[in-house]
């Protein structure tokens, strides 16, 4: 008996590896089927089509389209940063600034599928966000920073057009879901680069190196050089918004890598 088992152990293995592979396979494949039906609910948004759902049972709509030029790529953005619209394509955290709008904007993204170019993403790249009205907003990345799940100081609200895009960190780790965060944030071309020091220094990302430290359970990281153009949180009334919600986006934000 002990014989056979052995004797079969190998097989068990092969098969699991086999799932394990078709499974890794699968999930960029659904992520590359998905932006496909997005992109004809996003054509019917752009029709003047409101709130476009791309199949029968999707509970999600195209908000934007969200381009690096440079780099050839383009996604739609869904409405919601659930773990379920996540898997299908970017998406808009909700109580955010909507995409192209004055505020920040922030769309979280999965790091081995839509959100795979951040890593690459340099300071003074363009982004650009198309509108459903068809106009297209440019914004220039001002800065990558890697932050801890708890530091909602992202999610901040800002006086001018602002694009943050999120996703989990380090890209390579096999195991996912750990507590740090890759944020990427741009702002409107009309606002002005600012040089900050240790711009030389870059973690793979395009980071700037900074170290980060944890404070007893709640987490913190230092940023990485100045925010050209940030402001604070526009008053009390926001801030306690921010507040409010911060407990759900980082659930939320918690299922933003994989």
């Amino acid at each position: 008996m002990r014989g056979r088992a052995r004797r079969g152990l190998p097989w068990v293995l092969a098969l699991l590896g086999a799932g394990l592979v078709a499974h890794g396979a699968w999930i960029p494949a659904k992520a590359a089927l998905a932006q496909r039906l997005l992109e004809r609910a996003w054509l019917s948004t752009r029709g003047g089509e409101d709130a476009v759902r791309p199949w029968p049972w999707a509970d999600t709509w195209p908000v934007a389209r969200l381009q690096a030029p440079g780099r050839g790529w383009s996604v739609v953005v869904l409405e919601g940063a659930t773990g379920r619209t996540l898997a299908f394509a970017p998406g808009h955290l909700a109580g955010s600034a909507p995409p192209g709008a004055p505020g920040n904007s922030v769309v979280a993204g999965h790091r081995d599928t839509h959100f795979a170019v951040l890593r690459e993403l340099s300071r003074g790249e363009e982004l650009r966000v198309e509108m459903r009205d068809g106009s297209v907003r440019r914004y220039r990345v001002i800065e990558a920073k890697v932050v801890h799940e708890s530091d909602t100081r992202v999610l901040a609200p800002t006086a001018g057009a602002t694009l943050t895009l999120i996703t989990c960190y380090p890209f390579d780790t096999p195991v996912p879901g750990g507590p740090l965060r890759y944020a990427v944030v741009a702002e409107e071309r009309a606002a002005p680069l600012r040089d900050g020091p240790g711009s030389n220094d870059t973690l793979p990302g395009g980071a700037r190196l900074a170290r980060h430290r944890e404070d007893g359970s709640r987490g913190r990281s230092a940023e990485f050089g100045e925010r050209g153009g940030g402001s604070p949180a526009r008053g009390e009334g926001a801030a306690e918004v921010l507040r409010g919600r911060a407990g759900r986006a980082r659930g939320e934000l918690r299922r933003a890598g994989g």
